[in-house]
């Protein structure tokens, strides 16, 4: 079915019910533990929803990475692999569908997004050449620019950082931005590359357009810099394009990615994300920038036909790629996300609009204003979210930023609340459920309170960091919740 064929499907009734593009052939059992259980276990582990096991978990929406829902062909293709070391026919599969996705000549596997940004950092990020520039920063590709002795600045348009807004692109370039950053960080010489991030994550998956693309690559090559675009979220990313800028409504989806990736140097992305399997990859046509990187595969990774990804990772990952050129695909997180954010402002619930791609994105500083940035509020209400409901959330705001170097903290942009939206893995009625539970919070919200670290690691201490709870405002939300939900559940 060609994509040009794509529609939003309606209802007779008139009601905006996201359909599902599926059937369910395999489930998994989840559980529903009660609110005085949850309360004990988010105390053993630190009020951190990263530290939680999956057990004592409902509703999973911490990520999309690596838990997207894998169709039934990736499945069957995993049954093809070809278990070598060094020149298995399944990296042969997968590069050829990665050069054809893409267009691009050259292919560097790798074990996962990360490792990628491990690259490119050691490749690229000098004393000379200390300075990247990007749309807006992910935590990773941060640390990993931060650890060799680089900077991260950001020229994303003032648009992107407001949390209400109609404006459909707010992932793009504010050129003027770009320009003044180049100059002060003293010219394109200090710059090791600039960076396109598709469906910008931090900011509530909120994406990039191609004419913005289009505009930062003639710059890129007007000033002689490396263009790098993560590609992690470009289904979220191309599905938006598709829909919402108007010279692509009649363009096929193979057309836009092809453009996409003539506009860009380089290229990488999270396979986690892209193509729904565990694995990562570089792409690029420039034989130069290649055998730059080239050498840290072995070194970091493993052989060059495998990367430190399972071949049967890298089948399903193949599969994965084609199917993204699927519109009915591609459309399930973002129309799942608009069902589960409208839901929420129906029950008052501040989120991050326009709806974006990844997660329905709640805004912390607005749901519990009283919790200064000190005290985390974003993670704070992710703590009480999952109190109330079970639902693991995962926190993107002060507590995912590094402290600064006099120790102080460096205080977020956004204090959001991603509750993430993984393909094909959840129901109309369980994001009803989600949304029934926060509504219950936001109209006791009075009662949360904020948190203090009582570990907190030096390097990305929101993966493994414990805090606990300022005051006993837990105990008391608990309380309130089974007065008002007898069943505690």
């Amino acid at each position: 079915m060609s994509d040009n064929s794509y529609t939003r499907v309606t209802f007779f009734s008139g009601e905006n019910v996201p359909l599902e593009m599926h059937k369910a052939r395999m489930v998994q059992r989840i559980h529903l533990i009660s609110a005085q259980e949850r309360l004990s276990v988010l105390t053993q582990t630190g009020n951190n929803t990263f530290l939680l096991p999956n057990r004592d978990v409902f509703l999973d929406m911490l990520t999309d990475s690596g838990v997207n829902a894998m169709s039934e062909v990736q499945y069957a293709a995993m049954l093809m692999a070809d278990d070598s070391y060094a020149g298995s026919e399944t990296f042969y599969r997968l590069e050829k569908t990665i050069q054809d996705f893409f267009g691009t000549q050259f292919f560097l596997p790798a074990h996962q997004g990360r490792a990628c940004e491990n690259i490119l950092a050691s490749s690229y990020v000098t004393a000379e050449t200390p300075t990247v520039i990007t749309n807006y920063h992910f935590t990773t590709t941060k640390a990993h620019i931060l650890l060799r002795g680089g900077q991260v600045l950001e020229a994303i348009s003032d648009a992107g950082l407001s949390t209400q807004s109609d404006l459909p692109f707010k992932g793009d370039y504010d050129l003027d931005k770009l320009d003044a950053l180049v100059r002060g960080a003293g010219g394109p010489g200090k710059i090791a590359f600039a960076r396109i991030e598709a469906g910008t994550n931090l900011i509530g998956g909120q994406p990039v357009s191609l004419g913005n693309m289009r505009e930062v690559s003639a710059y890129c090559r007007k000033n002689g810099l490396l263009l790098v675009f993560d590609a992690s979220l470009l289904a979220d990313n191309l599905y938006f394009i598709k829909t919402r800028e108007e010279e692509c409504r009649r363009r096929s989806l193979t057309e836009i990615v092809r453009e996409i990736a003539s506009l860009m140097d380089v290229i990488y992305f999270s396979g986690r994300k892209l193509g729904c399997a565990r694995g990562g990859g570089i792409c690029t046509s420039n034989r130069k920038e290649y055998m730059r990187m080239r050498d840290l595969v072995p070194l970091y990774e493993g052989f060059l036909t495998y990367g430190g990804m399972s071949v049967r990772e890298m089948e399903a990952m193949a599969v994965g790629i084609r199917e993204t050129l699927d519109i009915h695909n591609i459309s399930q997180t973002p129309l799942f996300v608009e069902a589960l954010g409208q839901e929420l402002q129906a029950k008052g619930v501040p989120v991050v609009t326009p709806f974006g791609g990844l997660g329905c994105h709640v805004d912390a500083s607005r749901f519990i204003p009283q919790v200064p940035q000190e005290q985390y509020p974003a993670a704070a209400l992710c703590s009480a979210i999952y109190l109330v409901s079970g639902v693991r959330g995962m926190e993107r705001g002060t507590l995912s930023e590094s402290r600064n170097p006099d120790g102080s903290e460096h205080l977020s942009n956004m204090e959001l609340v991603r509750l993430a939206v993984p393909k094909r893995v959840f129901t109309h009625s369980q994001l009803k459920f989600a949304a029934d539970r926060i509504g219950w919070l936001h109209e006791n919200r009075d009662l949360i309170g904020g948190l203090a670290f009582e570990d907190e690691p030096r390097t990305l201490r929101f993966f493994l960091g414990r805090l606990k709870p300022i005051g006993d405002w837990q105990r008391r939300l608990v309380e309130k919740f089974v007065q008002d939900m007898p069943s505690g559940l």
